[in-house]
């Protein structure tokens, strides 16, 4: 029998690697699939889902609305959850208004929630999400957006918080957040897509249940190598709504898009 070869496009970021372990590493029983695997940053992974580039690929779960027609959201996956929020930072003891910031990438939550939460900062420049944090010490930009494993280091450089995000959100909506989602091609067809879905569930429960097994592939991909953000930044991203959005998943995600019937 022919193999099925899916264009997998994901992040290098480790909640993604260690989501993702068991398929990469074919750790658990593939099927009828193989797949090329290629890891972009979260940005670069919004603009490739725009185009219809990957099969199935990681995108902000901001950009839903604008990829939804081609794109369907799978229930396994996601980066959603409490206290997980994007930093909005500054350097230390600066008490200059916020008006220029950057944020790493237009299409990006990080960028939807600023917008949203903070229109009074009218100037937002993407920027790749780890050149952030030194840009905004040399003083090219009032202040910036930190995500992935940079919201575990800031504070190594000078920089101060000014906020959470994701705690701002949740004071506002009482829901968690949702960040990235899991999207595949809406013409893979239905039967592709949920055994490509049940295949990423399972392979998500490996992770918890191997946690140590994709440590060395985490690392090959990683910005950060020290175990204990690694671990930090697994722990906040990856949760029982990575295995399954469930009802609240589902409601936070159209309460930040405004896309029902997910």
């Amino acid at each position: 029998m022919n193999k099925r070869v899916i264009r997998l496009a994901i992040s290098p970021c480790p909640n993604d690697t260690f989501m993702f372990d068991a398929i990469v590493n074919r750790r658990i029983d593939l099927g009828n699939f193989e797949f090329e695997v290629t890891y972009l940053d979260i940005e670069q992974l919004n603009a490739a889902a725009l185009e219809r580039r990957y099969d199935i690929t990681k995108c902000s779960t901001a950009l839903l609305p604008a990829i939804y027609d081609s794109y369907a959201l799978l229930d396994s996956g996601s980066a959603l959850g409490r206290g997980n929020g994007p930093l909005l930072v500054r350097r230390k003891g600066d008490t200059t208004p916020l008006k220029h910031i950057a944020v790493p990438g237009e299409h990006t939550t990080a960028n939807a929630l600023v917008r949203a939460l903070f229109p009074d900062i009218e100037h937002r420049t993407p920027r790749l999400f780890s050149d952030i944090a030194k840009c905004v010490e040399c003083g090219e930009y009032d202040g910036g957006v930190l995500i992935h494993e940079g919201r575990f280091v800031y504070q190594r450089s000078n920089l101060e918080l000014v906020v959470d995000l994701g705690i701002e959100w949740e004071k506002r909506t009482g829901l968690p957040l949702p960040l990235g989602s899991i999207v595949a091609a809406r013409d893979l067809g239905e039967e592709v897509i949920s055994a490509f879905e049940a295949l990423l569930r399972r392979s998500v429960e490996y992770a918890f249940a191997n946690p140590g097994l994709s440590r060395d592939y985490i690392k090959q991909h990683a910005q950060e190598l020290d175990d204990k953000v690694i671990d930090s930044h697994i722990a906040l991203f990856v949760n029982d709504f990575s295995v399954s959005l469930g009802d609240e998943g589902r409601s936070a995600i159209s309460r930040l898009t405004g896309v029902n019937n997910l």
